[in-house]
C-alpha cells in the first residue's frame, strides 16, 4: 500500500494528525476493498468467464464467430471492468478502421490487458494467445470456437502452422492480435518485442496496427492475486503501413512499432486507489 498511499500526503499543511487519519483510512478502504474482491469480484469474474465463454461457444455456432467476438467477448470485457472497478480512457480511436484488416501490436502489462483490449478495442480481432490458456475454463473454449490461436511456445513449427491456417481465413475487417513482448512486462518497461508479427505483417503486406496500454499493471501486477481500482488508457497509434516491404526491412518496422509504443507510456505510474 506504500505506493498508492504516499502521493496523497503532499498537500497536508504539515498537520501530522491529519496525515495519520488520511493513512489509516487508507488502510480501512484498501482491506475493504479486497474484502469485496475475494467474496465478490473474483467469484464473479469465474462465473461470467464460464458463462460468457458458453455464451460464446452458442453464438459462434447459431450466428457466427464474428459476432461473438464482437458483441459477446466485448461484453464480457466491458463488464469485467465496471465490476472492479476499472475506467477506461480510449485515444486514436479513429486509427483503428472498420473496414480495414490489421497486425495489431500491443505491449503487455498484466492480465487486465485482457479485458481492456476486449472491451474496447473495437476490432473484428483474431488473438494469439498461448497454450496454457485454453486450460482456463469457459475463456479457453470461448477463445477456441471464436477463431482465436492458441501457440505452443515450445513448438515454434506448430505455432507458425496454426498462425498460417488462420490468416488463410482472414477477410476484410478482421485483424490479428500479439501481445508483441511474448508475455507480461514485470516492470512496466518494454521487453524485447518478438519477430513473428512482423513477419505476418510483411509477407501478408498488412499495416501494422500499435497500441500503448498503461497503468494496468497498477489494477493487478503480474503475478499477483489482490486487484485494484483504478484508471487505464488505451492509445490507438496511426498504423504503420507495410505496402512493399520486405523481410530485410523487417528490423526497421519492429523498431518503429517500438518507438511508438513506448511514446505513450510514462516513466513511472502510481496505484489509483
Amino acid at each position: 500500500m506504500g505506493r498508492s498511499i504516499a502521493p496523497l500526503f503532499v498537500e497536508n499543511n504539515g498537520h501530522p494528525d491529519r496525515i495519520l487519519h488520511q493513512g489509516t483510512m487508507k488502510n480501512v478502504l484498501f482491506w475493504f476493498y479486497q474484502l469485496y474482491a475475494w467474496l465478490i469480484l473474483w467469484p464473479l469474474v469465474a462465473v461470467l468467464t464460464s458463462l460468457f465463454g458458453t455464451l460464446a461457444v452458442i453464438f459462434s455456432i447459431l450466428v457466427s464467430p464474428r459476432f461473438a467476438s464482437r458483441v459477446v467477448a466485448s461484453t464480457w470485457g466491458r463488464l469485467l471492468a465496471w465490476l472492479t472497478p476499472i475506467g477506461v480512457v480510449v485515444e486514436g480511436g479513429e486509427n483503428a478502421q472498420q473496414n480495414r484488416s490489421y497486425v495489431v501490436v500491443c505491449n503487455h502489462q498484466s492480465a487486465v490487458d485482457i479485458v481492456v483490449v476486449y472491451g474496447w478495442l473495437t476490432l473484428d480481432l483474431i488473438w494469439v494467445i498461448k497454450q496454457e490458456l485454453r486450460k482456463i475454463p469457459g475463456l479457453g473454449i470461448g477463445c477456441e470456437k471464436v477463431g482465436h490461436i492458441f501457440v505452443d511456445r515450445n513448438n515454434p513449427n506448430r505455432a507458425r502452422r496454426a498462425i498460417k491456417e488462420a490468416l488463410d481465413r482472414l477477410g476484410d475487417g478482421i485483424g490479428i492480435f500479439f501481445f508483441v513482448e511474448g508475455t507480461r512486462s514485470p516492470d512496466g518497461k518494454l521487453l524485447p518485442f518478438k519477430k513473428g508479427a512482423f513477419r505476418i505483417a510483411i509477407d501478408h503486406q498488412l499495416p501494422v496496427l500499435p497500441v500503448t496500454l498503461i497503468a494496468t499493471r497498477d489494477i493487478l501486477t503480474p503475478g499477483s492475486v489482490k486487484p485494484y481500482p483504478g484508471r487505464t488508457r488505451m492509445v490507438i497509434h496511426p498504423a504503420i503501413e507495410t505496402d512493399g516491404m520486405s523481410r530485410g526491412q523487417m528490423e526497421d518496422l519492429m523498431d518503429r512499432a517500438k518507438k511508438t509504443i513506448s511514446s505513450a507510456l510514462p516513466q513511472q505510474s502510481g496505484y489509483f486507489i
